[in-house]
C-alpha cells in the first residue's frame, strides 16, 4: 500500500513495493533548468568538464528558461545570458525559453510540459509548484542538474508522506496563500521536512487550480520534498488544454500509511501576514494591522497568475492606491498579461496608480523594486528573508494578493474585509 510519492518513484525507478527510507535510482521524466545554467556551466568547469562535451539524455524531457533577470540590468548578466543562449543552441535544447514568455514556474506547466504522475526536478526550490498537477516535483543543486543532464537519472531517499485534510469552507477574503501561512506559523516551517506532503479535504477540493500552484509552490517553505495534490477533473482539464501527449494520474492506495496527519477547520481562519524574517512568522492580520508600509507586491511563480490579479483588480474598482504607496505587480507570464489585458483587469489597476511590470522573478528576488533601509513591503511572493528584497534593514512582510492590495489602499497593513 502506497502514498502518491511512493508509489510515482516505484514507476520510475522501476521498483515494486517502496517505503520510506529506501533507497531508488529512478528515471526522470522532466528536468527544469532555470536561468542558474550560468551556475551548472560554473560547476562543470570546476570539475574540469567541458560545458561543450555536455550531452542531453533526451532533448525531448529538458526545458530551459531565462526567467530571473529579466531584463539584464548589467553587462555581467547580459554576457551570462549570452552563454547561455550560446550553449543552449549547441545542446539543442528543443524546450529553450529565452525572455518573453515569463517566470519559469508558470510556464513550463502553462505551455504544456508537465502531466500527472511524472517525477520531475528542476533546478531551483520551487520546483515544488508542478505538485498541483499531481507530479512528484522537487528542486535540486546545479551539480545533480548536470549529472541528470547527461544521464537521465537521479537517486532518491524515498520520503515519508505527511497529508494536510483541509476542511470546512474558506471565509471571505480567505486564500490558499493564508491557508498555508498558517501552517507554517502552527506547524513551524519544518514540518514537511524531506517529507511529501498530500494536499486533500473539501476546501482543496474547492480550489481553483491557480489556488492549488501557490500551494504546492510553497510546499518547498515547509520542507517539503514534494507537495502533491489528486488528479481530479479540474486538473485533468488544465492538462488536457495544454497536451496531447499521455498520462497516468496516480491516486494513493487506500491503506497507504501516512506518518502524520493534520486537520485544519479553514472556517475559523482569517486572513494570514508572515512577519519578518521567515514564512513561519505568521499570523491573523489581526494582529498584525496598521503597520505602515512603503510598497506592495504581488509577482513571482507564487502569484501574478490571472486569479491573483483579477482578485486586486475588483478590490481597486472606485478606489486608489495610497499615495505613499508603490504598488508593483507582475503577471507570471505574457499570457497571463495578455488574458489580464483582454479581460480590463490591466485598465483598471493602472487607472487606480499600480505600476504594471513584465513578467520575471525579479521582485522576489531583489532585483526589481529594490528596498531602502527602514522600509517596509507587504509582498504576494513565497519568501521574505531578511535582505531577500534589498536593504538588510528592510522589513518584508508576506500575504495574500488580497492583504496586499487592502495594504496598498490603506497605506498600512489592513484587513481586506476592510475594503470590500
Amino acid at each position: 500500500m502506497m502514498t502518491i510519492a511512493e508509489k510515482i518513484l516505484a514507476r520510475a525507478s522501476g521498483s515494486g513495493t517502496l517505503s520510506p527510507g529506501d533507497y531508488v535510482t529512478a528515471h526522470i521524466d522532466l528536468a527544469m533548468l532555470p536561468e542558474m545554467l550560468g551556475m551548472i556551466r560554473r560547476v562543470l568547469l570546476k570539475a574540469g568538464i567541458d560545458p561543450a562535451s555536455l550531452r542531453i539524455w533526451d532533448t525531448e524531457k529538458v526545458v530551459a528558461v531565462l526567467d530571473h533577470y529579466v531584463p539584464a540590468a548589467s553587462l555581467e548578466i547580459a554576457e551570462s545570458q549570452q552563454q547561455i543562449r550560446e550553449w543552449m543552441e549547441k545542446l539543442h535544447v528543443k524546450y529553450y525559453y529565452d525572455l518573453f514568455p515569463g517566470v519559469c514556474h508558470q510556464i513550463v506547466h502553462e505551455k504544456g510540459h508537465v502531466r500527472p504522475g511524472e517525477l520531475i526536478v528542476g533546478a531551483d526550490s520551487h520546483t515544488t509548484t508542478y505538485g498541483a498537477l499531481n507530479a512528484a516535483a522537487t528542486g535540486i543543486g546545479a551539480s545533480e542538474m548536470a549529472f541528470v543532464m547527461q544521464t537521465g537519472k537521479l537517486w532518491f531517499m524515498v520520503p515519508e508522506t505527511i497529508k494536510f485534510e483541509i476542511n470546512g469552507k474558506l471565509p471571505d477574503c480567505v486564500y490558499s496563500k493564508d491557508v498555508i501561512l498558517y501552517i507554517a506559523g502552527k506547524y513551524s516551517t519544518d514540518v514537511a521536512q524531506y517529507k511529501a506532503i498530500e494536499w486533500t479535504g473539501p476546501v482543496v477540493d474547492a480550489l481553483s487550480m491557480d489556488a492549488r500552484f501557490t500551494m504546492s509552490n510553497m510546499s518547498v517553505e515547509l520542507g517539503a520534498k514534494f507537495g502533491l495534490f489528486r488528479a481530479d477533473r479540474k486538473t485533468i482539464d488544465y492538462v488536457r488544454a495544454r497536451t496531447d501527449k499521455e498520462f497516468q494520474p496516480v491516486e494513493p492506495d487506500p491503506g497507504a500509511v501516512y506518518a502524520e496527519t493534520y486537520v485544519i477547520n479553514a472556517s475559523a481562519l482569517e486572513p494570514q501576514v508572515a512577519l519578518p524574517h521567515g514564512v513561519g512568522n505568521a499570523k491573523g492580520v489581526s494582529e498584525v494591522k496598521d503597520v505602515p508600509i512603503d510598497q506592495a507586491v504581488i509577482a513571482s511563480c507564487c502569484h501574478g497568475r490571472i486569479e491573483d490579479l483579477e482578485i486586486a483588480a475588483n478590490m481597486l474598482k472606485g478606489k486608489k492606491v495610497h499615495p505613499k504607496v508603490r504598488f508593483w505587480v507582475g503577471p507570471a507570464s505574457w499570457e497571463v498579461y495578455k488574458e489580464a489585458m483582454d479581460k480590463g483587469i490591466l485598465r483598471t489597476l493602472l487607472d487606480a496608480g499600480v505600476m504594471i511590470a513584465n513578467p520575471s522573478c525579479g521582485f522576489c528576488t531583489g532585483i526589481q523594486g529594490v528596498l531602502a533601509a527602514g522600509e517596509r513591503c507587504i509582498a504576494a511572493t513565497p519568501r521574505n528573508f531578511k535582505g531577500r528584497m534589498g536593504s538588510n534593514d528592510a522589513e518584508i512582510f508576506l500575504a495574500s494578493p488580497a492583504t496586499v492590495t487592502a495594504s496598498a489602499i490603506k497605506g498600512r497593513i489592513a484587513d481586506p474585509r476592510e475594503v470590500l
